[in-house]
């Protein structure tokens, strides 16, 4: 595999990572598409697919989850729900000619963030899908993450005791 050298806008970037999980989780079969749930649950990383950049070189992208912060038990179907809620959010954020925001922690510029989360409740518990991106430093990989974050960042308290989403 060649190291690539191209380089993308984050808008460009963030559409492909969109499209190749929608093609890797949304488009197969149920059956394929839970499969692979299972096996990114068990924390295995899959590759999803090699794409050929504009100069030539060619990049691996894989994917996997981080279902540390899920508050109750994860199935396949809130998984799938929650990762059709990001993608149709990033998509949401796209047409309105916004550039979802791109965190990065300093000093680890590879590893970022996106700013587009899919807020679901079941019950009454809260839980946040996001997505993140880590590109190696040493070989032409890119990881995308589906991660749960930490849902009571996302809760405000009023004056009753229920919470409501923060904007």
């Amino acid at each position: 595999m060649a190291q690539s050298n191209a380089t993308i806008s984050n808008k460009q970037f963030i559409t492909m990572s969109v499209n190749l999980i929608h093609k890797a989780l949304i488009e197969p079969t149920r059956t394929h598409s839970k499969n692979l749930y299972k096996s990114l649950l068990a924390g295995e990383r899959r590759s999803i697919t090699t794409v050929k950049m504009e100069d030539g070189s060619t990049v691996r992208f894989d994917i996997s989850i981080d279902s540390n912060e899920y508050r109750g038990k994860l199935n396949y179907s809130m998984f799938r729900d929650g990762v059709t809620l990001l993608l149709a959010n990033f998509v949401e954020t796209m047409k309105a000619e916004k550039e979802p925001a791109v965190f990065r922690a300093e000093g680890e510029e590879h590893k970022m963030l996106f700013g587009v989360t899919a807020p679901t409740i079941q019950g009454e518990v809260l839980n946040v899908m996001a997505l993140s991106a880590e590109v190696s430093p040493t070989s032409a990989e890119i990881l995308l993450k589906l991660l749960y974050l930490p849902p009571d960042q996302f809760v405000q308290n009023t004056d009753s005791s229920a919470g409501v989403l923060g904007a």
